[in-house]
């Protein structure tokens, strides 16, 4: 088909040139493997919105800062956190 409307020079072929693509949606995969989990929507909904709270409440680069400074964030994460559940 791609000789017939003249494009087949266009289309590269090879063991690796699939990558890019492939990789660019492993998120999306992950989240769609966590979905099936979940029988109800409305579930995966709660589940999703306390989910991302606290990962990015919790989740900080370790190599963009030093190991001080991110214990330092971790230690006034985990406060705030533990000030949170008891209210």
């Amino acid at each position: 088909a791609m000789k017939e409307i003249g494009n087949a020079d266009r289309q590269m072929t090879g063991r690796w040139l699939n990558n890019r693509a492939e990789n660019s949606h492993q998120p999306f995969r992950r989240r769609e493997r966590a979905m099936t989990r979940f029988r109800r929507l409305r579930s995966l909904q709660k589940f999703a919105v306390v989910h991302s709270s606290v990962f990015n409440h919790f989740n900080s680069e370790r190599s963009l800062s030093s190991r001080q400074i991110f214990k330092q964030n971790r230690a006034a994460a985990l406060i705030e956190w533990r000030g949170l559940c008891m209210a």
